[in-house]
C-alpha cells in the first residue's frame, strides 16, 4: 500500500465510511423521517467541523465564498435525495445508482475545470443510465410491474447528479481552500434549509434512534474529510472512480444485515456502471497541477 497513491487511499477509506453511514441511515429510516436524519447528520457535521477549525486555528470563512455556498447547496441536494432513496430502496440498488456520479463528475470536470477527457466518457454516461434502467426495470420498457418504484429511482438519480456537481466544486475549491473549511461550509449552508423542513415532521426520536443518528453524523464526517482530501490530491474523475467500492460494501451489508439479496438485474446494471467508471478512469489524464495561492 506504500506505493498506492495517497489520494486514492483516502477515497477508498471514504467509500467504506460512507457505506457505514448508509447502514445507519437504513436502520434509522425504519422509524425516523429522512428529513430528521439529514438534520442530525448536518448538526453533527457542523459541530465537529467547527471544533476542528478552532483547533487548527484557521479562519472558517474561506477565500471563495460563492463556490463554497454552491458546494453546500449541491451537497445538501445530493444528501437529501440519497437519504430519501436509502430509506425507500434496497441498499445495493440505491448505492449502485448513486455511484453513477463519477461518470457525471468526469463530464463536469472537463466542461467546468478544463480537465482533459476522452470521448469515451460521453458513451459511458449513456451506458451508465442504461445500467440504471436495467436495475429499475421500468414497466413501460420491460412490461409488467417494475421491481422498484420509479419515483424513488428518479430521486436517487437526481441525488447522483447533485453529488457530481458537489464533487466537481470541491475539486475547484482545492486550489484555494483547506479541506476542513470546505467540509465546514457544507453543514453551515445546509442548516437553514433542513431545520424547518425537519421540524415540520413533528417526530421526536428516542434514545436509541438518537444514538444511531449521531453515528450517521460521525461516520459521514470521517468519510467527508477523506473524500475532500482525496479529491484535492487526485483529478476529480480518477479519484471518484474509487468510490465504486461502496457498491461492494453496500451489497455485503445489505445481505448480512437486511436480507437484501441483489437481483440478477442489479448485478447486470451494476456491472455496466462499474465498467463505465473504469473506462472513464483509464481514459483520463491528470489535470494540470493548480498553482499555489499566495
Amino acid at each position: 500500500m506504500k506505493n498506492f497513491p495517497l489520494g486514492l487511499r483516502y477515497m477508498i477509506e471514504s467509500a467504506f465510511y460512507f457505506s457505514i453511514m448508509s447502514v445507519l441511515v437504513k436502520l434509522a429510516g425504519k422509524t425516523v423521517p429522512f428529513q430528521e436524519i439529514v438534520l442530525a447528520r448536518t448538526i453533527v457535521a457542523f459541530t465537529l467541523s467547527y471544533i476542528m477549525i478552532r483547533r487548527m486555528k484557521v479562519s472558517p470563512w474561506g477565500n471563495r465564498k460563492s463556490l463554497l455556498i454552491m458546494r453546500g447547496v449541491f451537497g445538501f441536494g445530493g444528501l437529501s435525495c440519497f437519504y430519501y432513496a436509502v430509506t425507500h430502496l434496497p441498499l445495493a440498488d440505491v448505492t449502485v445508482i448513486q455511484y453513477t456520479n463519477p461518470v457525471f463528475v468526469a463530464l463536469l470536470a472537463a466542461l467546468v475545470l478544463g480537465e482533459r477527457i476522452a470521448g469515451v466518457a460521453f458513451l459511458a454516461a449513456f451506458v451508465s443510465l442504461v445500467g440504471v434502467g436495467i436495475i429499475a426495470q421500468p414497466s413501460f420498457i420491460f412490461g409488467g410491474e417494475s421491481t422498484l418504484d420509479s419515483f424513488d429511482v428518479m430521486i436517487a438519480v437526481i441525488g447522483a447528479v447533485f453529488s457530481a456537481f458537489a464533487y466537481t466544486t470541491v475539486r475547484k475549491l482545492g486550489e484555494t481552500e483547506i479541506p476542513v473549511v470546505v467540509v465546514f461550509w457544507f453543514p453551515m449552508v445546509s442548516l437553514p434549509f433542513i431545520t424547518p423542513w425537519a421540524l415540520s415532521t413533528g417526530y421526536i426520536p428516542d434514545l436509541t434512534e438518537i444514538a444511531i443518528l449521531i453515528g450517521v453524523g460521525i461516520s459521514t464526517q470521517i468519510a467527508q474529510i477523506r473524500m475532500t482530501q482525496g479529491l484535492q490530491l487526485e483529478a476529480a474523475g480518477r479519484a471518484t472512480s474509487m468510490t465504486y467500492l461502496q457498491i461492494v460494501f453496500a451489497t455485503v451489508w445489505g445481505v448480512l444485515l437486511f436480507g437484501e439479496v441483489p437481483s440478477i438485474w442489479t448485478a447486470i446494471g451494476g456491472f455496466l456502471i462499474v465498467i463505465c467508471i473504469f473506462l472513464v478512469a483509464r481514459a483520463r489524464t491528470p489535470a494540470p497541477s493548480a498553482q499555489p495561492s499566495s
